[in-house]
């Protein structure tokens, strides 16, 4: 999370956005047109072309800037307790799925976190 926190502190405008010779070239006007927007309005279209997308990257990369967009926002306990509801609702949803052979996919991934964080439990 701080580096999150860093990088949105850093240049909260343009965190993530994407330049010349990555894949995605926008024109000056596009940029202008899209930073004249409104808060709301960005969110709503960058959400609702995620949703016809399926983009599950972006609300996965969203769903982990919360946190430290409320730390930036001056809502420290609200970061903390971002992290506790993100936790929540990903434990719910690797709870709610009943397909043994998914869960098994899924055991090398617990496997290395745990691996990685042994020391910390």
């Amino acid at each position: 999370m701080r580096e999150q926190s860093d990088a949105l502190k850093s240049n909260p405008g343009h965190y993530g956005r994407r330049g010349a010779g990555t894949g995605m070239v926008r024109s000056m006007a596009q940029e202008r047109e899209l930073d004249s927007l409104g808060t709301d309005e960005l969110r709503e279209r960058a959400v609702e072309l995620a949703r016809k997308k399926w983009d599950l990257r972006f609300f996965w990369k969203l769903l982990g800037l919360i946190p430290a967009a409320e730390a930036i926002a001056g809502n420290r306990e609200a970061s903390e307790a971002s992290v506790a509801q993100l936790s929540g609702f990903v434990y719910e949803a690797l709870s709610a799925e009943n397909d043994p052979k998914v869960q098994e996919a899924l055991r090398p991934v617990y496997i290395e976190y745990l691996e990685e964080h042994s020391g910390e439990a």
